[in-house]
């Protein structure tokens, strides 16, 4: 794996199965550190509940340009309550984070390329995926259904968009996607932090074929 990870997550959401005392989504983005022995390459998103709606686009965009910038690979980290109700989505980092890690920007006359994008799903306090993912099985095939309507609009967006999809009958009739019909594949966590690299690798995949998805880029 190259380059260095950007890791966006609502650090405060304590609605996570727990990996001891005090658990938060923090306590997993740790885990990724550790995994990598090195703080240089993972830069953190620190999401301190700033109400960014009195902010300009331009103002936000400083305030991330620095974390943002010199990375190549974006982690955004699922969690049961990464949305905060009654906020619209331009009022929280992460959606910002997310749109400045897809888009092109320059700086000093150097130019930076959208990012690699994963989202990684945290299992909640019952140690289960299935506010977010639901595991299907119908005679011989199986199936992932994504509840993106509950994710921030640019993540609902960049799911499933690739724009010629592969598709596979199942024996009910329904469709199912086979390859990697979405910009930003999502993972649970139990089976990311079992080979980090693995996925990651396969988020850079995804990116060097940006031209075959249709990417939303704007919060």
């Amino acid at each position: 794996m190259e380059g260095r990870i950007f890791v966006s997550y609502k650090y405060a959401d304590k609605d996570v199965y727990s990996l001891g005392k005090g658990t938060t989504v923090r306590t997993y983005v740790d885990k990724i550190e550790d995994y990598f022995d090195s703080t240089d390459n993972i830069y953190k998103g620190e999401s301190d509940n700033e109400d960014l709606s009195y902010l300009s686009e331009a103002q936000i965009w400083e305030k991330l340009k620095d974390r943002i910038y010199d990375s190549s690979i974006t982690i955004v980290m699922i969690s049961p309550k990464m949305k905060e109700p009654g906020k619209h989505d331009k009022s929280q980092w992460i959606p910002w984070e997310i749109s400045y890690s897809l888009k092109e920007m320059t700086r000093n006359d150097r130019t930076s390329h959208s990012n690699a994008v994963l989202s990684v799903v945290l299992p909640d306090m019952n140690n289960s995926y299935e506010y977010y993912i639901k595991d299907n099985k119908c005679g011989n095939c199986t199936c992932r259904a994504l509840k993106t309507y509950t994710l921030f609009n640019i993540l609902n967006a960049n799911t499933f968009n690739q724009k010629s999809k592969t598709k596979i009958n199942c024996p009910n009739g329904s469709n199912v996607y086979s390859g990697n019909p979405s910009y930003i594949e999502s993972v649970k966590w139990s089976d990311f932090i079992s080979n980090p690299k693995h996925y990651i690798d396969l988020a850079v995949k995804i990116k060097d074929n940006i031209k075959e998805y249709t990417i939303i880029k704007e919060v």
